[in-house]
């Protein structure tokens, strides 16, 4: 391997050199979307971000997994299926389709699985009754909770105290619970709710145990990197290390966590009474899918990025730029692009924590030097360099 992998692990709240623990297969879990409505361009940073981490680790390592997953029981899609008076399956199925697709107009490799959650009913109920019987959850009016205070680690994630992690909590306060801060891993389902057999009765899980038991079913008790957007720091990923090193009985969940940064638009949040969400299946009118994806990936991706009408234009113009120069290449169009070929300062840029920034900056000095060269022989392994380094972001 040419250039040691650094990647910032917010567990342990710096940048640290990857070490895989299997060389041969890395893992990687990334959450992915709950599907009851259109991905707007919030979504999708995550998937573009941790597409092109998977890129890099396929050219860094022989084989990689990359699993993200489909959220499709949640209340949300309940709400939305009784609106339209359909089975959940019907909501779940149309937006997972168009997820997909608007993701494969940013370029977004599929991953190599994308579970659905109904299909891991059977491994979140065995890992609910492995957390009761050793202490850590328990069963009150036809609900399990995760006893929080039963997990001393809990919090080293968010780095949230006691009193922080009962307000996040608060949207759960609820008779059955034993302590303010326990979550919920089973609820009961009316006869009009999606429900499943259960020792506790009919119900369905909680949002937080789903990734646990698909993560562990196909990555394993203990993989290399569990990622996601940073709002899903807490609760839902401090509640899912607290699970699964409860169930697994280990130390860890996954090595390293890595969290994209939010989205604003035009300086403001995203939101629905402001009229300012951005649909992806929208934005692909206005600009090509390899320009909003460049977009998302002009800030680094720990960072907030702010995005403009402005900042999208100039990046559909610097690819007008470069694709014209490129086109003028003879025998451009037939190259493929191979890894030998990837300049190593651009290598090194997305090897240092993902800095895609500076990676395009690198791609744009690649681009001038081309400009300048006078011989036909340099300027089209220059060309070949470009495209290398391009399949790669």
């Amino acid at each position: 391997m040419s250039q040691q992998l650094v990647l910032h692990n917010s567990l342990k709240r710096e940048k640290q050199d990857f070490h895989p623990l299997d060389a041969d297969m890395i893992r990687m879990y990334v959450c992915g979307p709950t599907v009851y409505n259109y991905a707007h361009i919030g979504n999708a940073r995550p998937a573009v971000v941790f597409d092109v981490l998977a890129r890099l680790l396929r050219h860094l390592y022989p084989h990689v997994q990359h699993v993200s997953n489909i959220t499709d029981i949640e209340d949300k899609i309940i709400d939305a299926a009784a609106k339209e008076n359909v089975e959940i399956s019907v909501i779940t199925k149309r937006f997972t389709n168009i997820y997909n697709a608007d993701m494969a107009d940013l370029g977004v490799n599929a991953p190599d699985e994308q579970p659905l959650a109904t299909n891991y009913i059977d491994q979140m109920v065995d890992m609910i009754v492995q957390l009761i019987a050793k202490g850590n959850a328990y069963e009150k009016d036809s609900h399990v909770l995760f006893h929080v205070p039963s997990y001393d680690k809990y919090g080293a994630l968010s780095g949230r105290d006691r009193d922080e992690q009962i307000a996040g909590a608060r949207v759960e306060v609820a008779p059955y619970k034993k302590d303010p801060a326990d979550f919920v891993l089973w609820k009961p389902s009316t006869d009009e709710q999606p429900g499943w057999d259960s020792p506790w009765g009919r119900g369905r899980p909680g949002w937080h145990i789903e990734c646990s038991a698909m993560s562990k079913a196909i990555c394993g008790d203990v993989f290399d990197i569990h990622g996601g957007g940073c709002d899903l720091t807490f609760p839902h990923h401090e509640n899912e290390i607290a699970q699964s090193c409860c169930a697994n009985d280990t130390d860890e969940m996954a090595r390293y966590w890595v969290h994209n940064g939010f989205v604003t638009i035009e300086g403001a949040k995203m939101s629905k009474s402001i009229g300012n969400v951005l649909l992806v299946q929208d934005l692909v009118h206005e600009a090509s899918g390899e320009a909003l994806r460049m977009n998302l990936l002009s800030a680094h991706y720990r960072q907030p990025l702010d995005w403009t009408k402005k900042e999208l234009k100039t990046c559909t113009k610097v690819l007008g730029k470069f694709y014209t120069a490129l086109s003028e290449i003879e025998g451009y169009s037939d190259y493929t692009a191979v890894n030998a070929d990837i300049p190593e300062a651009f290598l090194a840029a997305l090897c240092d924590d993902l800095n895609t920034p500076l990676a395009i900056a690198e791609l744009h000095s690649l681009f001038k030097t081309m400009q300048l060269e006078k011989d036909t022989d340099k300027k089209t392994a220059l060309a070949h360099k470009i495209k290398a380094a391009g399949s790669v972001l």
